[in-house]
């Protein structure tokens, strides 16, 4: 009888120990399953950011299949023909018969001396020009060291401009002191194209932002934009597919530019957006290096 005893406790034991066990296995699963809910993928590049002050990161475009939500009431839909897409001498154009798209690109250090007079030749309309960034490991704000050769040489040359902000902003306030960055820079220059906040996720184990999360990303977009249209400029946001479905809340932005990179033959993305990315590998007479193409479909006025 005792020893009978012995062994329903021992099985007992065993038993409430495997159920920890379970607990323990679920509670994992779940804390796992909003780690990745709240965390970026990786997103297409504006350019390369690797910078001068830290390390240059890996950040690789997201396979952006399956990524297709319900669609979200009070956001208006894409509205671009994809019959109405052509290409002429590798640059892509649009029109239709109440939209005209024009041919444009996006610059940084990353492309070197740029002759700007043989770019405009080639029949690029407007540049968008990276003015700097935030380090991603010491949240240090720096100025790109191309940025006032380039945006005074595209202007002299006849091309509209306007630039983007490479954010690791980790709250509010550093959005809007990276906006202030940026004004001050600008105050030299009059320009007639959107002020871009840039935020992209770094493939680093040491990146400050790390711990980023959709609510608060939003946030600093929302405030970087609205510091800048606060000086009477227009504010805008970059973003791919898996940003622009599953980490911005495109309903608390849709009042500024979208920026969609998608790196496809039409673009596809189910919102309705104002500059269109559509490779990081084009080529431009008077740029030695590959060089981002873009699509403005909004009008300059």
């Amino acid at each position: 009888m005792k020893e009978r005893k012995r062994r329903s406790r021992g099985l007992t034991i065993i038993l409430l120990l495997l159920s920890l066990l379970l607990v323990a296995a679920i509670a994992w699963g779940v804390l796992n399953g909003i780690k990745t809910l709240f965390h970026y993928s990786d997103t297409a590049q504006i350019g390369k950011t690797d910078e001068t002050l830290e390390d240059d990161p890996t950040i690789e475009q997201e396979e952006e299949e399956n990524l297709i939500p319900d669609a979200l009431e009070g956001l208006p839909r894409n509205r671009y023909e994809p019959e109405k897409f052509f290409e002429q001498d590798g640059i892509r154009y649009y029109e239709s018969d109440t939209c005209e798209g024009v041919p444009g690109i996006d610059v940084s250090s990353h492309q070197g001396e740029i002759d700007w007079q043989q770019v405009k030749e080639a029949g690029i309309e407007f540049a968008i020009i990276r003015l700097g960034y935030r380090g991603y490991v010491t949240g240090e704000l720096a100025l790109d060291e191309f940025f006032v050769r380039n945006i005074e040489g595209a202007q002299a040359a006849g091309i509209d401009v306007g630039v983007y902000f490479f954010s690791q902003a980790l709250t509010e306030e550093e959005a809007v002191e990276e906006a202030d960055f940026v004004l001050k820079e600008l105050e030299p220059y009059h320009i007639t194209y959107p002020v871009i906040f840039d935020w992209e996720e770094v493939s680093s184990a040491s990146a400050r932002t790390n711990e980023m999360n959709m609510l608060l990303l939003t946030a600093c977009a929302k405030a970087f934009c609205e510091r800048v249209e606060e000086a009477g400029l227009r504010g805008g946001i970059y973003f791919n597919q898996a940003y622009g479905y599953q980490q911005f809340n495109l309903l608390s932005l849709k009042d500024h530019i979208f920026w969609l990179a998608q790196y496809e033959e039409t673009p596809t993305f189910v919102y309705d957006f104002q500059m269109w990315q559509y490779t990081n590998e084009g080529t431009v007479p008077g740029i030695s290096t590959n060089v981002d193409l873009n699509i403005c479909f909004w009008s300059k006025s």
